[in-house]
């Protein structure tokens, strides 16, 4: 096969029972695409092929619906008869199916990260009003480190359109109790499959020992899962808590929103891996969501700023910028204090979500710095280079805009306040 519609096909990349997924080129945008290819005459019974037509529908649906980091972007999809492919961005990865094995374990550090990855992206798709329903380690692709992109959204409930869902779907051992027995669903059943997928990642063993699926229905409503320190003990016991909580049977008492397992997550790493050198992803989005300067950016915007600025710890007593200097580079303190000094005066103390070395960006130019700022204390910087914020997103840089004038006209509220003060005390002392 050399084409597929208007797409240029590089490579079989590979194949299923009812699909085979390409490597193509789409000349028009000069990018790689993954096209997958689906033979539903393979199925040969009419009424699993109409239950699998409506799935590929759904997904097809959701073609430029979700646009977030850690979901695979559909760009385009063509059902017509025996014509029937999707169009995906190209992503090089693998499964994290491999990673939820005894022997190829992920540091539990790791595995925290990219459970708190998939809770942000779900919630994501909740508020576009999709519920995934068939989350799992096959539909999790892990791009190294802790990185991570959700996909194939063919179970997908929209909550615009619940003609969408179909009866059955899912994989049985990820299910929620809810799901087996074909309640009405809502974002909680992603929650509990969240909740079993961490439980395998850590342990490299499901929640429930079944041979065969009548028996793990039964264990999903009816029996508690051993907690997964069982199967490795150095596993601190605050995930044994967030995973039992994720897994509740009882919707009432599992995770109501992805919100509070996000933030249950984020306790996790500032209580239990405090001396870690390095700051993790989740530390760091957590961190961008709670400062003023990013109060209107969007979760996928914080994602973009997290990806293209480099976060440095600063200890005591360093120089940050010296007087005199040239550059461009400007900071946001995600932590800590730093002084503003001038011929050894100090100017000012900035804080937390304040910003500074600013002047460089917004001039557009090479900026002599005019102070010496140094570390208060021990800090850390967002260092953000205009170079890289030249290619973000649109989006994303108007965001920066709205919030230098947002900062800037604070800044000259203050300075206003203060101008109106010394004028007032040199009034009253004329008067004296």
């Amino acid at each position: 096969m050399k084409k597929i519609g208007k797409y240029e096909v590089v490579r079989e990349l590979g194949s299923g029972a009812t699909s085979t997924v390409y490597l193509a080129t789409d000349e028009f945008k000069k990018e790689q695409v993954a096209i997958k290819v689906f033979d539903l005459k393979i199925l040969k019974d009419p009424s699993r092929e109409k239950i699998f037509r409506k799935l590929l529908m759904t997904e097809a649906s959701l073609a430029g619906k979700l646009s977030h980091p850690h979901i695979v972007k559909i760009l385009d999809a063509v059902m017509e008869g025996d014509i029937n492919y999707m169009v995906m961005e190209y992503v090089e990865g693998e499964t994290l199916e491999k990673y939820a094995e005894v022997d190829h374990l992920l540091p539990i550090s790791t595995i925290a990260e990219i459970i708190y990855k998939c809770c942000k992206a779900l919630e994501y798709a909740q508020h576009q009003g999709v519920i995934h329903r068939d989350i799992k380690p096959a539909n999790i692709l892990f791009l190294g480190e802790s990185d991570i992109k959700i996909f194939d959204f063919g179970a997908a409930a929209l909550q615009t359109n619940q003609s969408t869902q179909v009866s059955g779907v899912g994989s049985p051992a990820y299910m929620s109790p809810e799901q087996v027995m074909e309640h009405p669903l809502t974002h909680q059943t992603d929650i509990y499959s969240v909740g079993v997928v961490m439980y395998k990642l850590l342990t490299g063993k499901l929640p429930f020992d079944a041979s065969n699926n009548y028996s793990m229905i039964y264990h999903i409503i009816n029996i508690e899962p051993p907690p997964p320190s069982s199967f490795r003990p150095e596993m601190p016991p605050e995930l044994d808590r967030i995973v039992r909580r994720a897994m509740a049977k009882d919707t009432a008492k599992r995770y109501q929103q992805w919100e509070e397992f996000s933030n249950d997550l984020v306790k996790f790493f500032s209580d239990v891996v405090p001396s870690q050198t390095e700051i993790f992803d989740t530390e760091k989005f957590d961190t961008l969501r709670s400062l003023a300067f990013f109060k209107s950016f969007s979760d996928v915007e914080l994602w973009e700023v997290l990806r293209t600025n480099e976060w440095r710890k600063v200890p005591e007593g360093e120089y940050i910028l010296r007087d005199g200097e040239k550059g461009r580079i400007f900071y946001i303190i995600a932590q800590g204090t730093v002084r503003v000094v001038k011929q050894g005066r100090l100017l000012s103390l900035l804080h937390r979500g304040d910003c500074f070395g600013e002047m460089a960006h917004i001039l557009e130019q090479q900026f002599k710095r005019s102070t010496d700022v140094i570390a208060k204390n021990d800090v850390i910087l967002i260092e953000i280079n205009p170079d890289m914020l030249a290619h973000a997103t649109t989006g994303c840089r108007f965001q920066f805009s709205e919030a230098f004038l947002r900062m800037l006209v604070k800044r000259l509220s203050v300075a206003n306040t203060r101008i109106s003060l010394l004028l007032a005390d040199q009034s009253q002392a004329e008067q004296e």
